[in-house]
């Protein structure tokens, strides 16, 4: 019995070690898992389901032979790829969750969540966050032609970067008491997250008891993953 969880690979295809490494980890890793969640930021961005990179459609079949193999897939949606939608679901085999969900595994209730709304200093980006996050915005923008759509996203990626260069690290990590609020309404020991890019596994003060945060790592020089079974929950990195 074995859950493998993994986020913010940031897949694009200026970045081919990265896409090899991540199809290296579908054919010979995930399958020993019974299942595989990704905890958003698969891709380094997502224009609409209609975009043709040829990227795309090769991650899709990869995920699509690991659940032919019996291991399902599931996503939830990041800050880079939230617009990420049915018709990529439904040619990947990919099951779309809500942005968190409260899992039972082997005894333990856990968490799961992409970690960016965790980061409730950074008032900015969480302003920025509710305006595209709006329905009828992200409607409006996937209507628009597909030219239009590439200029706006690297628009917005441009902007993103200088605005987090002027940005403590403290500002854009999560907020502690946003993490405790977050464990405690869903009655959970045990968080797992993606987003700020710092592996590690703390320890959370909850009523009479402790908690604990499992924060994946970004696939930028190595690959990252949690490992769940009955008896371990393992933060492990590996080469590409």
């Amino acid at each position: 019995m074995t859950t493998f969880f993994i986020a913010d690979i940031h897949l694009c295809a200026q970045e081919p070690a990265i896409t090899a490494g991540f199809l290296r980890f579908l054919r010979e890793d995930a399958p020993q898992a019974d299942a595989l969640y990704i905890l958003g930021d698969l891709f380094e961005a997502w224009i609409g389901d209609d975009d043709p990179e040829p990227l795309h459609a090769e991650i899709a079949a990869a995920l699509n032979q690991l659940r032919q193999q019996g291991v399902p897939c599931f996503f939830i949606h990041g800050n880079r790829d939230f617009l990420l939608g049915r018709r990529f679901a439904r040619e990947s085999l990919m099951t779309l969750l809500p942005e968190k969900k409260v899992l039972e595994l082997y005894g333990r209730r856990v968490l799961i969540l992409h970690g960016d709304t965790l980061c409730t200093d950074d008032v900015a980006y969480q302003n920025f966050r509710k305006k595209v996050h709006n329905p009828f915005i992200q409607k409006f923008f996937l209507m628009l032609p597909l030219k239009w759509r590439l200029a706006i996203a690297a628009k917005m990626r441009a902007n993103s970067k200088a605005s987090n260069q002027g940005k403590s690290l403290e500002i854009m990590d999560v907020n502690p008491q946003a993490v405790i609020s977050e464990m405690q309404a869903a009655g959970v020991e045990w968080m797992i997250h993606g987003h700020t890019h710092r592996p590690a596994i703390h320890d959370v003060p909850l009523e009479n008891k402790t908690g604990h945060r499992v924060v994946l790592g970004a696939w930028h020089e190595e690959g990252s993953m949690v490992k769940v079974t009955a008896g371990n929950v393992e933060l492990i990195s590996f080469p590409f």
